[in-house]
């Protein structure tokens, strides 16, 4: 399951969202989030579904690779759900039992919520992290977050850090996966036994994992350090980030997608919560 962890993962390719100016794709990456909460109907859902469809249609990116994102995350979105399946006790009743009750409301608003998760997760993985390289993401942030130099804020300290974080996640998940097979071949079992002897299971893991985090950090400060890093103070780019009309078209299309599903609110709600 480590293995099917996608996050922070570059996918290298040539469609229209990869050739996309990275700060659009920050500022569409935000827009889409709101885009993800404008929809609270059951058509606004159907129109999302297809929009996000659609960006992954464009991105080039394997189905199967987004499919695969999404097992590690499964025990968080059932869990969502079956807490809105019991919480909710709008429309009619459906299942009453003891004290359990289900009503068409809390199965509507499970499933809503299922979706908005998934959405988020492959809207955002597409948009931004799959189709932009860490390179591109530094630069970018730094670029949008630049006038918060005027209060004397490290802008290019706090951009770095943060696609530093984003690099080393598949790095350490790496780590992790290998960490794990060697102590499954030296016996170790972390698939059965109670919650807290699976937890008390992973200890063998995580401190060999800490240790070679800390000496990863410690060889990247050496390599930056030898290659006389000193933050943004004088830093040259080789890559000059210009907007062109596919970053205008982009916007556009979104804002008539979040126009789409203000619209099926309005006039098709079908259900809505």
């Amino acid at each position: 399951m480590i293995r099917d962890i996608t996050l922070g993962q570059f996918f290298p390719g040539h469609s229209l969202l990869h050739r996309a100016d990275p700060r659009i794709k920050i500022i569409l990456s935000i827009l889409y989030i709101v885009l993800v909460f404008l929809a609270d109907s059951v058509s606004g859902y159907l129109f999302l579904v297809l929009f996000t469809a659609l960006l992954i249609a464009i991105s080039g990116i394997p189905v199967s690779t987004l499919v695969k994102s999404l097992k590690p995350l499964l025990f968080i979105v059932l869990f969502t759900s079956v807490i809105n399946v019991f919480w909710n006790r709008e429309g009619e009743l459906l299942v009453s039992f003891w004290k359990i009750a289900i009503y068409t409301g809390g199965v509507f608003t499970a499933v809503f919520m299922t979706v908005r998760i998934m959405m988020l997760l492959l809207g955002t993985g597409v948009i931004l992290t799959y189709t932009t390289s860490p390179i591109a993401l530094t630069d970018a942030m730094e670029r949008l977050l630049s006038p918060l130099k005027v209060l004397h804020i490290p802008v290019h300290d706090f951009a770095m850090m943060m696609t530093i974080a984003l690099r080393f996640i598949p790095t350490l998940l790496e780590e992790t996966d290998k960490i794990m097979n060697a102590q499954k071949a030296r016996g170790a079992d972390f698939s059965t036994g109670s919650l807290g002897q699976r937890a008390k299971a992973l200890i063998p893991v995580l401190i060999p994992l800490f240790i070679s985090a800390f000496r990863r950090a410690d060889e990247l400060a050496v390599a930056m350090e030898s290659r006389c890093y000193r933050g943004g103070k004088g830093r040259t780019r080789m890559t000059s980030l210009h907007l062109h009309a596919l970053d205008f078209v982009l916007l556009f299309g979104l804002a008539l997608a979040g126009a789409g599903i203000v619209l099926c609110n309005r006039f098709v709600p079908i259900y809505a919560i």
